[in-house]
């Protein structure tokens, strides 16, 4: 495996990021040097807060109790809970210092801790997530976002964009890119030499023969039939009410929904806590907790763990896959 280190975004300062990284740190030891993007005073006030027995230190660590910090300093000061637009800024920018040093090669991986879209977008800042500004920062055209659990994988063909204007992003140059990525990247990243990959048909029932929609018929079908000539293994479309059954899903190594909301929820129901959002198509690896800032329970020691413990191992055993690091 690579010595660079595993680069870690905290996110949000007043939501649970610095807690359950910090938590974490405390009872584990990384199987990769960890390098936190964040305000070390925050951290040093939040360990404190939380009772934790973290020291923090200016290089990259894989010891359990010591934290590496690349110290960015706070725009504004932070009580756990109260999100304040004046750090957007802030998030943002460790976020791009930890990006283009996965870019440059000085760490191996990014691991990504919870933000707040909405308190972003309230300090004037365009952001629509971090799926689009890692992809933005890395100059990629397209990539992938897809939620892993150990037995569910679900990638989608648009992320973060209002219902209504979903059907306009689903063009067949699109939806053949997203394929492809997906596919090279389960046979690059994850060993599958022949992925089996089952796409969920837009509308209720797949269109329904074009009764209920024609996009399945115009868009979908076509590139899917295209695919196939080039020897891709593709189901669907199927209807997303039936698509996540025991016998489709025995017979794929994950599913491609058309949108967030369609495929996401079924993941995160099979495995909330211990899923990984995985960015397919950038040139280097990335994961992040698959869940929310959840600012009720900054600084009470309440939060959970699991979803970052997946993240970091997912990480670093996506970069023992990688055959150049």
């Amino acid at each position: 495996m690579s010595t660079a280190p595993v680069a870690i975004s905290v996110g949000e300062p007043a939501g649970i990021g610095p807690d359950i990284l910090l938590q974490w740190v405390a009872a584990h030891r990384p199987a990769a040097p960890l390098l936190a993007y964040a305000d070390a005073d925050l951290l040093r006030a939040r360990a404190g807060q939380l009772g934790l027995a973290v020291t923090l230190t200016d290089a990259p660590s894989d010891r359990q109790g010591r934290l590496g910090v690349r110290h960015t300093p706070l725009a504004a000061p932070v009580r756990p809970g109260q999100l304040d637009p004046a750090n957007a800024g802030y998030v943002l920018h460790c976020l791009g210092q930890a990006a283009d040093d996965c870019i440059a090669g000085r760490a191996a991986a990014l691991v990504t801790g919870p933000v707040h879209k909405g308190v972003i977008n309230d300090a004037g800042i365009a952001f629509s997530g971090h799926t689009e500004f890692l992809a933005a920062r890395a100059g990629v055209a397209h990539v992938v976002m897809m939620l892993a659990t150990a037995k569910l994988r679900v990638a989608l063909v648009t992320t973060h964009l209002p219902l209504r204007a979903v059907p306009d992003a689903i063009t067949p140059g699109w939806l053949s890119d997203c394929i492809r990525i997906l596919a090279r990247d389960l046979v690059d990243k994850f060993a599958i030499p022949q992925p089996r990959i089952l796409v969920l048909g837009l509308n209720p029932h797949a269109g329904e023969g074009g009764h209920l929609g024609r996009e399945e018929i115009e868009v979908i079908e076509p590139v899917l039939a295209a695919l196939r000539r080039e020897g891709m293994q593709l189901s669907g479309p199927l209807p997303a009410d039936t698509a996540f059954t025991p016998r489709h899903l025995a017979a794929c190594d994950a599913v491609l929904a058309m949108y967030h909301d369609q495929g996401l929820p079924v993941l995160k129901f099979q495995g909330f806590g211990e899923a990984v959002n995985i960015t397919l198509g950038l040139p280097y690896v990335r994961t992040s907790v698959d869940h929310g800032t959840a600012l009720d329970l900054a600084g009470s020691g309440r939060a959970e763990t699991g979803s970052l413990n997946a993240a970091l191992a997912c990480a670093s055993d996506l970069i023992r896959r990688r055959p150049h690091v």
